[in-house]
Protein backbone atom coordinates (compact mmCIF):
# COMPACT_ATOMS: atom_id res chain seq x y z
CA UNK A 1 0.00 0.00 0.00
CA UNK A 2 1.44 3.28 -0.88
CA UNK A 3 1.74 5.86 1.48
CA UNK A 4 -1.17 8.39 -0.71
CA UNK A 5 -3.52 4.76 -0.46
CA UNK A 6 -2.85 4.97 3.21
CA UNK A 7 -3.80 8.58 3.86
CA UNK A 8 -6.93 7.79 1.98
CA UNK A 9 -7.86 4.53 3.93
CA UNK A 10 -7.10 6.52 7.34
CA UNK A 11 -9.30 9.44 5.88
CA UNK A 12 -12.33 7.12 5.74
CA UNK A 13 -11.88 5.34 8.90
CA UNK A 14 -11.39 8.48 10.68
CA UNK A 15 -14.48 9.30 8.92
CA UNK A 16 -16.77 6.04 9.24
CA UNK A 17 -15.75 6.63 13.07
CA UNK A 18 -16.97 9.55 13.34
CA UNK A 19 -20.28 9.07 11.71
CA UNK A 20 -20.46 6.20 14.35
CA UNK A 21 -19.63 8.47 17.22
CA UNK A 22 -22.62 11.18 16.01
CA UNK A 23 -25.27 8.27 15.47
CA UNK A 24 -24.55 7.16 19.25
CA UNK A 25 -25.23 10.21 20.44
CA UNK A 26 -28.43 10.68 18.26
CA UNK A 27 -29.54 7.52 18.56
CA UNK A 28 -31.97 8.35 22.12
CA UNK A 29 -32.98 10.97 20.66
CA UNK A 30 -34.71 9.14 17.41
CA UNK A 31 -35.05 5.90 19.66
CA UNK A 32 -35.74 6.92 22.73
CA UNK A 33 -37.34 3.74 23.89
CA UNK A 34 -34.50 1.52 23.45
CA UNK A 35 -33.24 3.17 26.59
CA UNK A 36 -35.45 3.58 28.67
CA UNK A 37 -35.13 2.09 32.16
CA UNK A 38 -37.63 -1.17 32.72
CA UNK A 39 -40.56 -0.25 34.48
CA UNK A 40 -43.56 -2.87 33.65
CA UNK A 41 -42.78 -3.04 30.36
CA UNK A 42 -40.47 -5.95 28.24
CA UNK A 43 -36.69 -4.97 28.51
CA UNK A 44 -34.78 -2.48 25.98
CA UNK A 45 -32.43 -4.16 23.27
CA UNK A 46 -29.67 -2.29 25.01
CA UNK A 47 -30.96 -3.57 28.85
CA UNK A 48 -28.97 -4.59 31.60
CA UNK A 49 -31.14 -7.36 31.60
CA UNK A 50 -32.51 -10.06 29.85
CA UNK A 51 -35.83 -12.09 30.09
CA UNK A 52 -34.88 -15.55 31.92
CA UNK A 53 -36.60 -18.65 30.92
CA UNK A 54 -38.37 -20.27 33.32
CA UNK A 55 -35.93 -21.98 36.22
CA UNK A 56 -38.37 -24.45 37.14
CA UNK A 57 -40.20 -25.48 33.80
CA UNK A 58 -41.13 -28.98 35.24
CA UNK A 59 -42.56 -27.84 37.95
CA UNK A 60 -44.50 -24.64 35.85
CA UNK A 61 -45.82 -26.85 33.39
CA UNK A 62 -46.99 -29.72 36.15
CA UNK A 63 -48.78 -26.37 38.09
CA UNK A 64 -50.61 -24.81 34.83
CA UNK A 65 -52.13 -28.49 34.87
CA UNK A 66 -52.80 -28.89 38.48
CA UNK A 67 -56.59 -29.78 39.64
CA UNK A 68 -57.21 -28.86 43.15
CA UNK A 69 -59.68 -31.15 45.09
CA UNK A 70 -62.95 -28.93 46.33
CA UNK A 71 -62.04 -29.48 49.71
CA UNK A 72 -58.63 -28.06 49.86
CA UNK A 73 -60.16 -25.19 48.16
CA UNK A 74 -62.85 -24.86 50.62
CA UNK A 75 -60.31 -25.14 54.00
CA UNK A 76 -58.16 -22.43 51.84
CA UNK A 77 -60.52 -20.08 51.39
CA UNK A 78 -62.07 -20.46 55.30
CA UNK A 79 -61.79 -17.36 57.64
CA UNK A 80 -59.61 -18.35 60.74
CA UNK A 81 -61.27 -20.27 63.26
CA UNK A 82 -61.12 -17.49 66.67
CA UNK A 83 -58.09 -18.29 68.13
CA UNK A 84 -59.06 -16.63 71.66
CA UNK A 85 -57.33 -13.55 71.16
CA UNK A 86 -59.47 -10.03 70.82
CA UNK A 87 -58.16 -6.49 70.98
CA UNK A 88 -57.41 -5.00 74.52
CA UNK A 89 -60.46 -2.95 75.53
CA UNK A 90 -60.58 -2.99 79.36
CA UNK A 91 -59.07 -0.12 80.65
CA UNK A 92 -55.93 -0.07 81.99
CA UNK A 93 -54.44 1.98 85.66
CA UNK A 94 -52.92 5.28 84.54
CA UNK A 95 -51.32 7.35 86.77
CA UNK A 96 -53.37 10.88 87.23
CA UNK A 97 -52.20 13.29 84.50
CA UNK A 98 -51.36 16.55 84.85
CA UNK A 99 -53.93 19.53 83.98
CA UNK A 100 -51.84 21.19 81.56
CA UNK A 101 -49.08 19.64 78.65
CA UNK A 102 -45.68 20.52 79.25
CA UNK A 103 -45.32 21.65 75.98
CA UNK A 104 -45.17 20.70 71.89
CA UNK A 105 -43.54 18.10 70.70
CA UNK A 106 -42.40 17.79 66.61
CA UNK A 107 -41.19 14.85 65.14
CA UNK A 108 -39.96 15.04 61.37
CA UNK A 109 -41.10 11.39 59.38
CA UNK A 110 -38.83 10.54 56.98
CA UNK A 111 -39.05 7.22 54.62
CA UNK A 112 -41.63 5.16 53.31
CA UNK A 113 -45.17 4.78 54.27
CA UNK A 114 -44.98 2.56 56.73
CA UNK A 115 -41.90 3.62 58.57
CA UNK A 116 -43.98 6.99 58.69
CA UNK A 117 -47.17 5.23 60.09
CA UNK A 118 -44.82 3.81 62.92
CA UNK A 119 -43.37 6.63 63.70
CA UNK A 120 -46.43 8.55 64.20
CA UNK A 121 -47.53 5.62 66.71
CA UNK A 122 -44.03 5.98 68.99
CA UNK A 123 -44.59 9.51 68.35
CA UNK A 124 -48.14 9.76 69.85
CA UNK A 125 -46.82 7.37 73.20
CA UNK A 126 -44.07 9.73 73.57
CA UNK A 127 -46.01 12.64 73.97
CA UNK A 128 -47.85 10.57 76.46
CA UNK A 129 -44.55 10.10 78.63
CA UNK A 130 -43.99 13.79 78.54
CA UNK A 131 -47.43 14.78 78.80
CA UNK A 132 -46.86 17.25 75.55
CA UNK A 133 -49.02 18.37 73.29
CA UNK A 134 -48.26 16.22 69.27
CA UNK A 135 -47.59 18.24 66.41
CA UNK A 136 -48.34 15.92 63.68
CA UNK A 137 -48.83 17.72 60.18
CA UNK A 138 -50.52 16.36 57.57
CA UNK A 139 -52.49 13.49 60.52
CA UNK A 140 -56.10 12.11 59.39
CA UNK A 141 -57.95 10.49 62.55
CA UNK A 142 -60.54 7.86 62.70
CA UNK A 143 -63.75 9.60 64.21
CA UNK A 144 -64.04 6.92 66.73
CA UNK A 145 -60.29 8.23 68.31
CA UNK A 146 -62.07 10.77 70.83
CA UNK A 147 -60.49 10.79 74.04
CA UNK A 148 -59.32 13.85 75.36
CA UNK A 149 -56.44 13.07 77.49
CA UNK A 150 -54.15 12.64 74.14
CA UNK A 151 -53.37 15.79 72.76
CA UNK A 152 -52.86 15.95 68.83
CA UNK A 153 -53.18 19.11 66.58
CA UNK A 154 -51.80 19.77 62.74
CA UNK A 155 -49.67 22.80 63.69
CA UNK A 156 -48.12 24.50 66.92
CA UNK A 157 -49.28 27.69 68.07
CA UNK A 158 -48.45 31.16 65.70
CA UNK A 159 -45.55 31.82 68.58
CA UNK A 160 -43.77 28.70 67.33
CA UNK A 161 -44.25 28.56 64.03
CA UNK A 162 -41.05 29.39 63.25
CA UNK A 163 -40.19 26.14 64.32
CA UNK A 164 -39.91 24.31 60.98
CA UNK A 165 -38.25 21.50 59.54
CA UNK A 166 -36.08 24.11 57.55
CA UNK A 167 -35.41 25.98 60.55
CA UNK A 168 -33.13 23.01 61.94
CA UNK A 169 -31.89 22.26 58.25
CA UNK A 170 -30.07 25.53 58.35
CA UNK A 171 -27.90 25.26 61.54
CA UNK A 172 -27.55 24.07 65.71
CA UNK A 173 -30.70 24.51 67.41
CA UNK A 174 -31.43 24.30 71.05
CA UNK A 175 -34.93 22.63 70.45
CA UNK A 176 -33.91 20.35 68.69
CA UNK A 177 -32.93 16.81 69.64
CA UNK A 178 -31.12 14.87 67.25
CA UNK A 179 -29.35 12.19 69.47
CA UNK A 180 -32.45 9.77 70.18
CA UNK A 181 -31.23 6.43 70.36
CA UNK A 182 -32.85 4.09 68.54
CA UNK A 183 -35.73 1.53 71.06
CA UNK A 184 -35.02 4.42 73.56
CA UNK A 185 -36.51 4.05 77.14
CA UNK A 186 -39.44 6.16 78.50
CA UNK A 187 -36.62 7.06 80.54
CA UNK A 188 -34.18 8.67 78.34
CA UNK A 189 -36.85 10.79 77.31
CA UNK A 190 -37.55 12.10 80.70
CA UNK A 191 -33.90 12.63 81.10
CA UNK A 192 -33.15 14.34 78.17
CA UNK A 193 -36.34 15.71 76.16
CA UNK A 194 -38.25 16.83 78.97
CA UNK A 195 -35.61 19.55 80.72
CA UNK A 196 -35.52 21.11 76.60
CA UNK A 197 -39.61 20.89 76.64
CA UNK A 198 -39.59 22.75 79.71
CA UNK A 199 -37.10 25.71 79.03
CA UNK A 200 -38.83 26.33 75.67
CA UNK A 201 -42.03 25.31 75.31
CA UNK A 202 -41.74 23.09 72.17
CA UNK A 203 -38.77 20.54 71.05
CA UNK A 204 -38.34 18.84 67.75
CA UNK A 205 -36.85 15.37 67.29
CA UNK A 206 -34.90 14.20 64.25
CA UNK A 207 -34.41 11.72 63.37
CA UNK A 208 -37.14 9.60 65.13
CA UNK A 209 -37.69 6.50 63.22
CA UNK A 210 -37.21 3.58 65.61
CA UNK A 211 -37.00 5.86 68.41
CA UNK A 212 -38.90 4.03 71.19
CA UNK A 213 -38.23 0.71 72.79
CA UNK A 214 -40.57 -1.95 72.22
CA UNK A 215 -39.51 -3.71 75.78
CA UNK A 216 -40.08 -2.42 79.59
CA UNK A 217 -43.06 0.34 78.82
CA UNK A 218 -45.56 0.18 80.38
CA UNK A 219 -49.19 -2.05 79.42
CA UNK A 220 -50.92 1.55 78.33
CA UNK A 221 -48.14 2.56 76.41
CA UNK A 222 -48.26 -0.12 74.63
CA UNK A 223 -51.76 -0.42 74.37
CA UNK A 224 -51.54 2.72 73.12
CA UNK A 225 -49.76 2.58 70.14
CA UNK A 226 -51.47 -0.44 68.83
CA UNK A 227 -54.38 1.83 69.59
CA UNK A 228 -53.16 4.46 66.88
CA UNK A 229 -52.07 2.09 64.41
CA UNK A 230 -54.41 -0.50 64.46
CA UNK A 231 -58.20 1.68 65.03
CA UNK A 232 -56.93 5.03 64.99
CA UNK A 233 -55.18 6.01 61.79
CA UNK A 234 -57.33 6.58 58.96
CA UNK A 235 -56.14 6.44 54.89
CA UNK A 236 -57.59 9.81 53.76
CA UNK A 237 -60.67 10.35 51.06
CA UNK A 238 -59.04 9.44 48.28
CA UNK A 239 -56.88 6.63 49.67
CA UNK A 240 -60.32 5.22 51.21
CA UNK A 241 -62.42 5.90 47.85
CA UNK A 242 -60.02 3.99 45.14
CA UNK A 243 -59.23 1.17 47.77
CA UNK A 244 -63.26 0.33 47.84
CA UNK A 245 -63.77 0.74 44.17
CA UNK A 246 -60.78 -1.64 43.75
CA UNK A 247 -61.81 -4.25 46.71
CA UNK A 248 -65.75 -3.71 45.08
CA UNK A 249 -64.14 -4.55 41.74
CA UNK A 250 -62.32 -7.70 42.91
CA UNK A 251 -65.53 -9.10 45.24
CA UNK A 252 -67.62 -8.41 41.87
CA UNK A 253 -66.88 -11.60 40.14
CA UNK A 254 -68.57 -10.65 36.34
CA UNK A 255 -66.52 -6.87 36.52
CA UNK A 256 -64.37 -6.59 33.60
CA UNK A 257 -61.70 -4.41 33.84
CA UNK A 258 -60.75 -2.40 30.95
CA UNK A 259 -62.53 -4.91 28.90
CA UNK A 260 -60.54 -7.98 30.03
CA UNK A 261 -62.63 -11.13 28.43
CA UNK A 262 -60.78 -13.58 30.72
CA UNK A 263 -63.38 -11.97 33.38
CA UNK A 264 -66.55 -13.30 31.18
CA UNK A 265 -65.97 -16.72 31.89
CA UNK A 266 -65.30 -16.92 35.90
CA UNK A 267 -67.83 -19.00 37.39
CA UNK A 268 -69.67 -16.98 40.34
CA UNK A 269 -70.41 -19.64 42.24
CA UNK A 270 -67.22 -21.42 41.89
CA UNK A 271 -66.08 -23.66 45.05
CA UNK A 272 -63.42 -20.57 46.22
CA UNK A 273 -66.12 -18.55 47.30
CA UNK A 274 -68.08 -15.97 45.19
CA UNK A 275 -66.12 -12.60 45.80
CA UNK A 276 -63.05 -13.72 47.38
CA UNK A 277 -59.54 -12.46 46.20
CA UNK A 278 -56.38 -13.11 47.57
CA UNK A 279 -53.29 -10.36 47.45
CA UNK A 280 -49.77 -11.00 46.97
CA UNK A 281 -47.79 -7.91 48.00
CA UNK A 282 -44.72 -8.96 45.27
CA UNK A 283 -41.52 -6.89 46.34
CA UNK A 284 -38.69 -7.77 43.92
CA UNK A 285 -37.18 -4.43 42.58
CA UNK A 286 -33.80 -3.78 41.76
CA UNK A 287 -32.25 -3.00 45.12
CA UNK A 288 -33.73 -6.21 46.91
CA UNK A 289 -32.40 -7.67 43.55
CA UNK A 290 -29.01 -6.14 43.79
CA UNK A 291 -28.85 -6.98 47.84
CA UNK A 292 -29.59 -10.36 48.00
CA UNK A 293 -26.61 -11.04 46.18
CA UNK A 294 -28.84 -14.25 44.60
CA UNK A 295 -28.83 -15.18 41.32
CA UNK A 296 -32.07 -14.89 39.36
CA UNK A 297 -31.44 -16.47 36.06
CA UNK A 298 -30.06 -12.98 33.72
CA UNK A 299 -26.81 -14.44 33.08
CA UNK A 300 -24.15 -13.02 33.06
CA UNK A 301 -25.59 -9.77 31.87
CA UNK A 302 -27.44 -8.98 35.06
CA UNK A 303 -25.07 -10.59 37.45
CA UNK A 304 -22.88 -7.72 36.44
CA UNK A 305 -25.25 -4.99 36.52
CA UNK A 306 -26.59 -5.86 39.79
CA UNK A 307 -22.64 -6.00 41.15
CA UNK A 308 -22.31 -2.73 39.64
CA UNK A 309 -25.67 -1.50 40.72
CA UNK A 310 -24.58 -2.98 44.77
CA UNK A 311 -21.14 -1.38 44.58
CA UNK A 312 -22.44 2.17 43.94
CA UNK A 313 -24.81 2.07 46.55
CA UNK A 314 -23.22 0.51 49.12
CA UNK A 315 -19.23 0.42 48.38
CA UNK A 316 -19.42 -3.36 48.70
CA UNK A 317 -20.69 -3.95 52.25
CA UNK A 318 -23.05 -6.29 51.01
CA UNK A 319 -22.91 -9.81 53.54
CA UNK A 320 -24.65 -11.95 51.69
CA UNK A 321 -21.58 -11.21 48.79
CA UNK A 322 -19.53 -13.47 50.29
CA UNK A 323 -21.38 -16.31 49.76
CA UNK A 324 -22.45 -18.54 46.58
CA UNK A 325 -25.98 -18.68 45.53
CA UNK A 326 -26.73 -22.59 46.68
CA UNK A 327 -25.70 -21.25 50.08
CA UNK A 328 -27.63 -18.27 50.21
CA UNK A 329 -30.92 -20.19 48.36
CA UNK A 330 -30.08 -23.61 50.87
CA UNK A 331 -30.52 -20.92 54.01
CA UNK A 332 -33.92 -19.15 52.25
CA UNK A 333 -31.87 -15.76 51.98
CA UNK A 334 -32.66 -15.03 48.81
CA UNK A 335 -36.50 -13.22 47.42
CA UNK A 336 -38.81 -15.22 45.85
CA UNK A 337 -38.71 -14.66 42.22
CA UNK A 338 -42.62 -14.53 40.47
CA UNK A 339 -42.39 -17.57 39.02
CA UNK A 340 -41.39 -19.07 42.16
CA UNK A 341 -44.12 -17.37 44.46
CA UNK A 342 -46.77 -18.36 41.32
CA UNK A 343 -45.45 -22.08 42.19
CA UNK A 344 -45.78 -21.17 45.88
CA UNK A 345 -49.69 -20.26 45.61
CA UNK A 346 -50.27 -23.06 42.88
CA UNK A 347 -49.15 -25.63 45.51
CA UNK A 348 -51.05 -23.93 48.46
CA UNK A 349 -54.40 -24.84 46.04
CA UNK A 350 -55.25 -21.82 44.17
CA UNK A 351 -56.40 -22.08 41.10
CA UNK A 352 -56.10 -20.08 37.80
CA UNK A 353 -59.39 -18.71 38.48
CA UNK A 354 -58.28 -17.47 41.88
CA UNK A 355 -58.57 -13.62 41.51
CA UNK A 356 -55.05 -12.38 42.37
CA UNK A 357 -54.63 -8.84 43.34
CA UNK A 358 -50.57 -7.90 42.93
CA UNK A 359 -49.73 -5.09 45.40
CA UNK A 360 -46.26 -3.94 43.89
CA UNK A 361 -44.47 -0.92 42.91
CA UNK A 362 -42.03 -1.86 40.26
CA UNK A 363 -40.93 -5.43 39.65
CA UNK A 364 -36.82 -5.94 38.32
CA UNK A 365 -37.68 -7.02 34.96
CA UNK A 366 -40.86 -5.40 34.05
CA UNK A 367 -43.29 -7.61 32.57
CA UNK A 368 -41.41 -10.31 30.91
CA UNK A 369 -40.40 -11.28 34.45
CA UNK A 370 -43.65 -11.44 35.74
CA UNK A 371 -44.65 -13.49 32.68
CA UNK A 372 -45.15 -16.91 34.56
CA UNK A 373 -46.84 -16.04 37.42
CA UNK A 374 -49.34 -14.46 34.51
CA UNK A 375 -49.44 -18.01 33.02
CA UNK A 376 -50.24 -19.35 36.57
CA UNK A 377 -52.84 -16.96 37.17
CA UNK A 378 -54.02 -15.29 34.19
CA UNK A 379 -57.02 -13.53 36.61
CA UNK A 380 -53.85 -10.95 38.03
CA UNK A 381 -54.83 -7.61 38.71
CA UNK A 382 -53.61 -4.05 40.13
CA UNK A 383 -54.16 -0.73 40.48
CA UNK A 384 -54.04 0.11 36.88
CA UNK A 385 -56.30 -3.45 35.49
CA UNK A 386 -58.92 -2.48 38.06
CA UNK A 387 -59.53 1.47 37.96
CA UNK A 388 -58.77 4.02 35.06
CA UNK A 389 -56.54 6.61 34.45
CA UNK A 390 -59.57 9.34 35.43
CA UNK A 391 -59.60 7.71 38.92
CA UNK A 392 -55.92 7.00 39.90
CA UNK A 393 -55.49 10.55 38.91
CA UNK A 394 -55.12 11.50 42.35
CA UNK A 395 -52.63 9.53 43.66
CA UNK A 396 -50.74 8.59 40.38
CA UNK A 397 -46.94 9.56 40.42
CA UNK A 398 -47.34 9.57 44.70
CA UNK A 399 -45.42 6.42 46.14
CA UNK A 400 -46.46 6.97 49.64
CA UNK A 401 -50.55 7.40 48.10
CA UNK A 402 -50.43 4.20 45.77
CA UNK A 403 -48.56 2.28 48.59
CA UNK A 404 -51.56 3.14 50.70
CA UNK A 405 -53.94 2.19 48.54
CA UNK A 406 -52.53 -1.20 48.30
CA UNK A 407 -52.48 -1.35 51.95
CA UNK A 408 -56.38 -1.03 52.10
CA UNK A 409 -56.87 -3.45 49.46
CA UNK A 410 -54.70 -6.01 51.29
CA UNK A 411 -56.00 -5.29 54.70
CA UNK A 412 -59.44 -5.94 53.04
CA UNK A 413 -58.78 -9.07 51.20
CA UNK A 414 -59.64 -12.69 52.39
CA UNK A 415 -56.01 -14.04 52.13
CA UNK A 416 -52.81 -11.78 52.09
CA UNK A 417 -49.35 -13.33 51.33
CA UNK A 418 -45.72 -11.39 50.89
CA UNK A 419 -43.01 -13.07 48.79
CA UNK A 420 -41.02 -11.29 51.30
CA UNK A 421 -40.46 -9.46 54.03
CA UNK A 422 -40.26 -5.65 54.65
CA UNK A 423 -41.67 -3.11 56.03
CA UNK A 424 -45.42 -3.43 53.83
CA UNK A 425 -44.75 -6.93 55.19
CA UNK A 426 -44.65 -6.65 58.83
CA UNK A 427 -47.19 -3.77 58.84
CA UNK A 428 -49.95 -6.04 57.57
CA UNK A 429 -48.66 -9.35 59.39
CA UNK A 430 -49.23 -6.96 62.25
CA UNK A 431 -52.56 -5.51 61.67
CA UNK A 432 -54.06 -8.73 59.84
CA UNK A 433 -53.52 -10.25 62.96
CA UNK A 434 -55.14 -7.75 65.17
CA UNK A 435 -57.88 -8.57 62.88
CA UNK A 436 -58.05 -12.18 63.14
CA UNK A 437 -57.54 -12.85 59.27
CA UNK A 438 -55.78 -15.28 57.29
CA UNK A 439 -52.03 -14.61 56.37
CA UNK A 440 -49.88 -16.56 54.90
CA UNK A 441 -46.31 -15.98 55.48
CA UNK A 442 -43.69 -18.49 53.10
CA UNK A 443 -41.60 -20.82 54.32
CA UNK A 444 -38.07 -19.34 52.99
CA UNK A 445 -35.64 -21.83 54.75
CA UNK A 446 -38.40 -24.84 53.32
CA UNK A 447 -38.33 -23.07 50.18
CA UNK A 448 -35.15 -22.68 49.25
CA UNK A 449 -33.83 -26.20 49.09
CA UNK A 450 -37.05 -27.14 47.25
CA UNK A 451 -36.48 -24.75 44.39
CA UNK A 452 -32.37 -26.07 44.36
CA UNK A 453 -33.90 -29.72 43.87
CA UNK A 454 -33.80 -29.81 40.09
CA UNK A 455 -35.31 -33.42 40.24
CA UNK A 456 -38.33 -32.56 42.30
CA UNK A 457 -41.70 -33.68 40.87
CA UNK A 458 -45.16 -31.87 41.42
CA UNK A 459 -46.66 -33.79 43.84
CA UNK A 460 -43.86 -34.00 46.26
CA UNK A 461 -43.14 -30.27 45.73
CA UNK A 462 -47.07 -29.88 46.01
CA UNK A 463 -47.00 -32.01 49.43
CA UNK A 464 -44.00 -30.23 50.94
CA UNK A 465 -45.83 -26.74 50.31
CA UNK A 466 -48.77 -27.66 52.21
CA UNK A 467 -46.81 -29.85 55.15
CA UNK A 468 -44.82 -26.95 55.91
CA UNK A 469 -47.27 -23.78 55.59
CA UNK A 470 -49.98 -25.67 57.90
CA UNK A 471 -49.05 -23.35 61.04
CA UNK A 472 -48.13 -20.52 59.02
CA UNK A 473 -51.78 -19.09 57.67
CA UNK A 474 -52.38 -15.92 60.70
CA UNK A 475 -52.22 -18.38 63.67
CA UNK A 476 -50.90 -16.02 66.55
CA UNK A 477 -47.34 -15.47 67.49
CA UNK A 478 -46.29 -14.06 70.64
CA UNK A 479 -43.83 -11.25 70.42
CA UNK A 480 -40.56 -11.99 71.76
CA UNK A 481 -38.32 -9.69 73.45
CA UNK A 482 -36.99 -6.62 71.04
CA UNK A 483 -39.56 -7.69 68.24
CA UNK A 484 -42.16 -5.11 67.32
CA UNK A 485 -45.56 -4.57 68.54
CA UNK A 486 -46.73 -3.32 65.52
CA UNK A 487 -46.09 -7.20 63.43
CA UNK A 488 -46.82 -9.16 66.81
CA UNK A 489 -49.41 -7.27 68.80
CA UNK A 490 -49.97 -10.06 71.34
CA UNK A 491 -49.84 -10.22 74.49
CA UNK A 492 -49.21 -6.95 74.73
CA UNK A 493 -52.06 -5.35 72.75
CA UNK A 494 -54.20 -8.61 72.33
CA UNK A 495 -55.77 -10.05 75.65
CA UNK A 496 -57.14 -13.38 76.18
CA UNK A 497 -60.77 -13.92 75.02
Amino acid sequence: MTMKQWLFHHQNQSQRMAFAGVFAILLPIFFPHLFRPLGRASPSLFSEWVAPRPRHLPLLKAASNRHIPIRQQSELWAPLPDQGWKACNEPTTVSSLPAHSQGYIQVFLDGGLNQQRMGVCDAVAVAMILNATLVVPHLDLNPVWQDSRYLIVKEPPREYAWSTREYYATGIRPTRIKTAPVHASAQWYQENVLPVLQSYGIVAIAPFSHRLAFDQLPTHLQRLRCKVNFEALAFVRDVKVLGDLIVNRLRNTHHQALGSELRENIDGSGHEGSGKYVVLHLRFDKDMAAHSACDFGGGKTEKLALAKYRQVLWQGRVLNSQFTDNELRSQGRCPLTPEEIGLLLAALGFSNNTRLYLASHKVYGGEARIATLKQLFPLMEDKKTLASADELAKVEGKASLLAAVDYYVSLKSDIFISASPGNMHNALVGHRAYLNSKTIRPNMVLLGPLFLNKSMVWPDFEAAVLNGHRNRQGQIRLRKEKQSIFTYPAPDCMCKS
